[in-house]
């Protein structure tokens, strides 16, 4: 009966098995009909155009992913940033507080990194 607890489930069960189903089959098409055609040329490594050198697995500084890591950090920021932006005037003094108490904690983190040498490119 519509509206009971237990047809809510029946119906959420219902969308869970339909989407599983979904996925399989539409995995399972793709993989009977895309053609596969291994060969010597298609396995190679290929980088920007460059025959590659030595072999693929080379171990990286860590501090190219502190580098990476502090980007993305940093271009979140501006994710948060742009719909306060928006929205500044009906957030009043409250929100700004807020904001500058995130822009405070980010800019912390900006000054360890900067003193620890995160950022210099070496």
């Amino acid at each position: 009966m519509p509206g009971t607890p237990a047809f809510d489930y029946l119906v959420l069960a219902a969308f869970v098995v339909l989407g599983a189903l979904f996925v399989a089959l539409t995995l399972t098409l793709s993989r009977l009909l895309a053609p596969s055609r291994p060969g010597d040329a298609k396995t190679t490594t290929y980088e920007c155009g460059v025959a590659p050198v030595g072999p693929p697995w080379v171990q990286f500084r860590i501090g190219y992913f502190v580098y990476a890591l502090l980007f993305v950090i940093f271009d979140i920021e501006t994710v948060f940033l742009f719909p306060w932006a928006v929205v500044f005037v009906s957030l009043g003094l409250v929100g700004l507080i807020e904001m500058a108490l995130f822009i405070g904690i980010l800019a912390v983190g900006l000054v360890y990194a900067w003193k620890e040498g995160a950022l210099t490119w070496r």
